[in-house]
């Protein structure tokens, strides 16, 4: 006996799904994976509110998915959104429209949820012991705590690197009068968080797309484009090399740089800020990138639920897309 599962995850940046089939083993295969770059969170403001132009990107692209669903029978659906659309001031109005075109509800997860989720997904497709996760995506960061393999502590901080972007580091090229302001509103968040005291000398797992892309920039860097993001690994020096060459160029050079994806260049230096700040807050030497995150620990939670079978650290090749 086999189920068909669809995840849908509306992110502040992108929307992705992904379709697998599993069996009463717990036993699955990923038949189709999409995504779109809509930018969700682009232009909400302080006013948290999903513009007409992000709402219209938005559900061309879900009609576009909705055609693959269609194609299967007997498919189950879970879809959620995350930051942009649980900030939303409009939020109601943005579930309605999704409902319209897509035919059924979308639940808003909130920020300790998907934290929940980003554990899960890195815990079953890398051999974690002790770290911090770091997911980073466009309205939003979560921050996790894992000792000996558990969940010791999680947040999620209403900060990512679209909202980062507009709200300081909107200049061209980025000032460092504007970095340093960007810096002190993250930092006085992290000084809160008194448990990364228990993470020193921890490596960083790294989720998300900005997080992704100093892998990206830096296997080009290398010739290593073979190589898989997942399980990748860089060092500290890495990582500010790479920041220190994206802070000294336009937004037109950066998109000259390969790995760094066009769509990505006015918001990545936003985006690689909170990781950069908690890898000097807990004397990080290490970064381990997953391209497994909250999407892939839903789906492991519910074939756990369904099946019974616990997910066991898993190879993800078949599971996961290069994303933007």
């Amino acid at each position: 006996m086999t189920q068909t599962l669809a995840i849908l995850d509306l992110g502040s940046n992108s929307i992705r799904t992904t379709i697998t089939e599993y069996d009463n083993e717990g036993n699955f295969q990923v038949f189709e994976r999409l995504q779109e770059m809509v930018r969700i969170s682009k232009g909400m403001g302080k006013e948290k509110t999903i513009k007409p132009e992000a709402l219209d990107r938005a559900m061309k692209a879900l009609a576009s998915f909705k055609e693959v669903y269609d194609k299967y029978k007997n498919l189950k659906i879970i879809a959620v959104a995350t930051a942009a659309v649980r900030q939303a001031a409009n939020q109601k109005e943005f579930l309605e429209q999704f409902k319209k075109v897509m035919g059924f509800s979308l639940k808003v997860i909130s920020g300790y949820e998907e934290a929940e989720y980003d554990f899960y997904g890195v815990i079953g497709t890398l051999p974690v012991n002790d770290g911090v996760i770091i997911d980073t995506g466009g309205a939003s960061t979560e921050i996790i705590l894992v000792q000996k393999g558990a969940l010791k502590e999680r947040v999620s901080i209403p900060l990512g690197a679209v909202n980062i972007s507009e709200s300081f580091l909107d200049g061209d090229p980025i000032t460092s009068a504007s970095l340093f302001r960007a810096s002190v509103e993250l930092s006085s968040i992290l000084n809160n968080l008194p448990w990364l005291k228990e993470a020193v000398n921890y490596p960083i797992i790294a989720i998300g797309g900005s997080n992704r892309t100093l892998a990206k920039i830096r296997k080009n860097e290398l010739n290593q484009t073979e190589l898989p993001i997942h399980g990748y690994h860089m060092n500290r020096q890495n990582v500010d090399d790479i920041i220190y060459e994206l802070l000294n160029k336009t937004n037109e050079e950066r998109q000259n740089i390969k790995g760094l994806a066009k769509e990505r260049s006015q918001i990545i230096i936003g985006g690689l800020l909170p990781i950069r700040l908690i890898m000097e807050k807990i004397d990080c030497e290490q970064i381990i990138f997953s391209q497994s995150g909250a999407r892939e620990g839903i789906l492991f939670k519910e074939i756990e639920t369904q099946t019974k079978k616990s997910i066991q650290t898993t190879d993800i090749s078949n599971m996961t897309i290069d994303e933007i």
